[in-house]
C-alpha cells in the first residue's frame, strides 16, 4: 500500500487496484480505519483525537485524494499529499 501522507504519527495509505467507493486507510498506534473520501464514512476503530486530525486533513485535501485514488486504482503510483501541520 503506497503511503501518501503522514502526520502526528498517523499514516495515510491507498491500495493499488482497490474497490469502490473511493477511500483511504489510516493507521495510528496499531488502530486502523478506512474512510470514504466523499462522505467521511468510517470503518474501524481509532482514537477520537486521531480521527479529528484525519478529518481536518481530509477537508483540506479532498480533491487531491480523489486524484490519488484514481491513480492508485489505475495501478499508478499515487501522488503524495502534504501532511497536516
Amino acid at each position: 500500500m503506497p503511503k501518501i501522507s503522514e502526520f502526528f504519527g498517523i499514516i495515510i495509505t491507498l491500495k493499488f487496484l482497490d474497490h469502490n467507493p473511493p477511500h483511504f486507510h489510516a493507521d495510528y498506534q496499531g488502530d486502523k480505519v478506512t474512510i470514504e473520501i466523499e462522505n467521511g464514512k468510517v470503518k474501524g476503530e481509532i482514537s477520537e483525537r486521531a480521527l479529528r486530525l484525519i478529518f481536518e486533513w481530509l477537508d483540506l485535501h479532498r480533491d487531491e485524494l480523489k486524484t490519488a485514488w484514481n491513480q492508485a486504482v489505475n495501478g499508478e503510483e499515487p501522488n503524495r499529499i502534504e501532511p497536516l501541520k
